[in-house]
């Protein structure tokens, strides 16, 4: 259904953070690529919307907070210009020549191999003339914008207060943002990740974009993203009772992505990839089902579901081994792109930190106030920074936006756990408990790591772009960043993605599934020390129990798979694999003898 996964492109650019990718379409749509922004921040969106406007000699008018339902109105706006600006650009790719450097020109050598290229290819050889120039109207006629793709968590669904007073739960967080979505001009999709919101879902099919017109088509799509069979099935079916249609689950690695990092129970990637390949047309069939009966138009299923996945993805030949053996529809790329200033928003001083990142510098934290684990780089200047005021005797961040300002434990109006306020309040608690030392300092530090993600996330875009020069920036990559060292251009990534050159720079890069298997086993050690001394109460050595048999599960598949996994290395995959089985079962010793 979603065509801008057969045509033009084969991949997408998932969000990063809030500010890297916050008019990423601006960079790339008009080439048929689509790419993933957040609605998260609100206020760097108005910014964003300023700063473009301004930039475009266009009419800007504030939305400032306090005005009627503020989030979504920025919103709504913001995505409008951003939908206005690309068909202008797309107009102007139209009227250009098939000629050296032009944009359409760069469309169409942007473009995989594909039927469509090789008619571009057989044009440039074409003498002057009337054919020539039949085919270059008709390469014109099969031009196809990416689309503005845009991404909410669900779980950040707080009801904002003002002025002291909490408003009406219609202005949620999650529900301004989808309002805001569904009132754009927009035809693309809606990606929500972090689980079910009953009160989000339930919002939905008041907006007709997401319900089929005469026609049997979606304006508006709904993609879900997912880390489990399990997960897709519970959100798919929870939504065709409602009369609307997922058009897209997109699987992520629990563990080998950037920014949050949703740790499955020790499942990893290769095994549901397998489970939706398998499983896809009984899939197809419940939420058909489910659809139809709610009154459902059965045009939209007839156009069915597309899988893809992200996570880790480096190299053309594990991107084409994915789309081929699990049958997907697509594929995310993420962390590479940013090292492509071009692409997204990044400053100078952080792409050369990204540029020069190794292992021991990229690691999972604490960082993040959802408490869930959260990619972090140790020497942005937001992460040194947070580490100097520590030093100092003054933890916490300023809390400016306060999108992640849940926690009630100390206040009525909520507060975020990376706040001073909070912080300081949180460790004299912590000092009049009496804890052993192991548990008083996994809990200390617990408290320190928190760190702000919503102002220093969006210093990507705010410092770059000269909006706010006080701004610090917070680098959220995954491990796959280590691999990459080369600052490129968007031509240079998009050859590496369809395997045309190659930018990796690690003699040393693991396969993507013995990368993640790697990072499950660290969690399962870290998760294996923190219920050891108390740290986590709401497990204990039956789900670890569950956690290192399926890292063994997953194992024995990979060893069963490898031959077509890594034709010509499997000798060295192997030996990889019963490494890393051999600390699994030393951990699973230790489970043992948990109490």
């Amino acid at each position: 259904m979603n065509s801008y996964y057969k045509e033009p492109h084969s991949f997408q650019i998932p969000v990063m953070g809030t500010g890297f990718t916050i008019d990423t379409p601006l960079k790339v749509a008009k080439y048929g690529i689509s790419s993933v922004i957040s609605l998260v921040d609100d206020t760097l969106i108005e910014q964003m919307r300023k700063f473009h406007s301004e930039k475009n000699n266009l009419p800007y008018s504030p939305i400032k907070r306090g005005m009627e339902d503020w989030r979504a109105r920025r919103i709504t706006s913001y995505l409008d210009l951003l939908d206005d600006l690309v068909k202008k650009d797309v107009s102007k790719l139209m009227d250009s020549s098939f000629e050296e450097g032009s944009d359409i020109t760069r469309y169409f050598e942007l473009l995989p191999e594909s039927n469509l290229k090789q008619e571009y290819l057989k044009m440039k050889n074409f003498s002057p003339g009337e054919e020539k120039d039949m085919l270059k109207k008709y390469l014109k006629s099969q031009v196809v914008t990416g689309s503005i793709d845009v991404n909410i968590m669900t779980k950040l669904d707080m009801v904002p207060f003002l002025n002291g007073k909490k408003l009406d739960e219609k202005y949620s967080d999650a529900g301004s943002a989808l309002r805001g979505f569904a009132n754009s001009k927009l035809s693309s999709s809606m990606i929500f990740s972090a689980g079910l919101n009953p009160r989000l879902f339930n919002a939905i099919n008041h907006y007709k974009d997401f319900l089929p017109d005469a026609f049997g088509k979606l304006k508006k799509r709904i993609v879900i993203k997912v880390s489990d069979f399990r997960s897709a099935s519970i959100q798919g079916r929870a939504l065709a009772r409602k009369g609307l249609w997922v058009s897209e689950f997109r699987i992520e690695s629990g563990l080998n992505c950037g920014g949050h990092a949703f740790a499955s129970k020790g499942v990893l990637l290769g095994p549901v990839l397998e489970e939706f390949r398998k499983g896809k047309e009984k899939l197809m069939e419940i939420l058909g089902s489910a659809f139809l009966k709610s009154g459902g138009d059965e045009r939209v299923v007839a156009d069915g579901l597309n899988i893809t996945v992200q996570g880790g993805i480096g190299t053309a030949e594990e991107d084409k081994f994915l789309r081929e053996q699990y049958k997907l529809d697509g594929t995310g790329w993420a962390t590479p792109f940013m090292l492509v200033p071009e692409v997204i928003n990044i400053n100078d001083e952080h792409l050369k930190k990204l540029a020069e990142a190794e292992k021991s510098d990229v690691y999972l934290s604490d960082a993040s106030p959802l408490n869930v684990l959260f990619w972090n780089i140790g020497n942005s200047a937001a992460e040194l920074a947070r580490k100097y005021r520590i030093s100092k005797g003054r933890p916490g961040s300023p809390c400016v936006n306060k999108h992640a300002a849940f926690n009630t434990e100390f206040t009525k109006i909520p507060q975020c756990t990376a706040s001073i306020p909070y912080q300081k309040t949180k460790l004299a608690a912590l000092a009049k408990e009496n804890l052993p030392r192991a548990l008083f300092e996994r809990q200390k530090q617990f408290i320190l790591d928190k760190a702000c993600i919503c102002h220093d996330l969006a210093g990507a875009a705010t410092k770059t772009l000269g909006i706010d020069k006080k701004a610090l920036t917070a680098l959220t990559p995954g491990p796959n960043i280590v691999n990459f060292s080369k600052i490129s251009s968007l031509k240079e990534m998009v050859d590496h993605i369809y395997g045309r050159i190659n930018l990796i720079t690690s003699e040393k890069r693991d396969h993507m599934f013995l990368k993640e298997l790697e990072l499950y086993i660290e969690q399962f050690k870290a998760k294996f020390d923190d219920i050891s001394i108390g740290f986590v109460v709401n497990e204990g050595k039956k789900q670890l129990v569950e956690f290192g048999s399926n890292l063994l599960e997953g194992i024995a598949y990979y060893k069963e798979l490898s031959e077509r996994l890594v034709k010509g290395k499997k000798g060295s995959f192997i030996l990889t694999l019963e490494s890393l089985k051999l600390e699994v079962i030393a951990i699973n010793k230790k489970v043992e003898v948990l109490k």
